[in-house]
């Protein structure tokens, strides 16, 4: 069993950056695939990033390609999303997912079998 805690959302301003965390337990996230989901009033959870098991420099929503950058440090057992240049629009919980089978580019949120309880992100205009 994976255990996911995301940490590190807030309230920043347009033009902001912040980092999220997801602390990972029962497996180390070198063993997984990791991804970051969001999911804003109203609409479906959908994709933003996400890195396999096997290494690469990760797959991105459109919407936040060339802002967003996901990472994981093994000896911390935590992958991150560094969001640079947020807009109101990136205002939304974000979740950490995981799962040692799908690749990072899976966009699909049911092929991801663990989850975080998510952490919320306001961009103020």
């Amino acid at each position: 069993q994976v255990q996911l805690v995301e940490s590190g959302g807030g309230l920043v301003q347009a033009g902001g950056s912040l980092t999220l965390s997801c602390a990972a337990s029962g497996r180390t996230v070198s063993n997984l695939s990791m991804a970051w989901f969001r999911q804003a009033p109203g609409k479906e959870r959908e994709f933003v990033a996400g890195i396999s098991r096997s290494g690469g420099s990760g797959s991105y929503a459109d919407a936040v390609k060339g802002r967003f950058t996901i990472s994981r440090d093994s000896a911390k057992n935590t992958a991150y999303l560094q969001m640079n240049s947020l807009k109101p629009e990136d205002t939304a919980v974000y979740y950490c997912a995981a799962d040692p089978y799908v690749l990072g580019s899976q966009r699909n949120r049911n092929s991801w079998d663990y989850w975080g309880q998510g952490t919320q992100v306001t961009v103020s205009s």
